[in-house]
């Protein structure tokens, strides 16, 4: 006799927040050791967070410091991917590293959404937009000076973001 067991989760709400809250506590972390961004711009990031989650429509989102248009240490990019059934590992926020070298430099943020969003109608995004903290206006993606390593997964409800940093050379 032979026998299985298959699991389904749905993603809802619940699986948004618990995801965008280790996002929220790793921009804490910077702001402890960087000064920036302030609780204001992190509550936020994190609302903005929630929203492109639970409607499925973020491909990834980068947090962190910006010089002479490139990112810099210490930043911070998640992508988001359908786990399909799959199980991933949940990490624990942190491990920023402090001590980067962050003069000249401003805190930003650069979101890219998915082909989800992209296919929606313009009335479409305009609803979606309306329920965002903020409106973001197109520009070219930032460069990186260094490399991305990758370094964490957070995962909830079959969807993971994905973690990577910036490091320096």
């Amino acid at each position: 006799m032979t026998s299985s067991y298959t699991q389904s989760q749905t993603f809802t709400a619940v699986h948004a927040k618990q995801l965008a809250s280790k996002v929220a506590t790793d921009l804490k972390r910077i702001q402890r050791f960087y000064g920036s961004p302030s609780d204001y711009d992190i509550s936020k990031y994190e609302t903005e967070l929630i929203e492109y989650l639970k409607k499925g429509f973020l491909d990834n989102v980068t947090y962190g410091f910006k010089k002479d248009g490139n990112w810099i240490e210490p930043t911070l990019r998640y992508t988001s991917r359908d786990l399909s059934g799959l199980s991933s590992s949940d990490d624990d926020p942190g491990k920023v590293r402090p001590g980067a070298n962050i003069t000249g430099a401003i805190f930003s943020s650069y979101l890219m959404h998915n082909s989800s969003y992209d296919n929606l109608s313009e009335t479409e995004k305009i609803s979606f937009q309306q329920t965002l903290p903020f409106l973001r206006t197109g520009a070219a993606a930032p460069g990186i000076r260094g490399y991305l390593s990758s370094d964490k997964i957070y995962s909830s409800g079959d969807r993971a973001l994905d973690r990577s940093s910036v490091k320096s050379y």
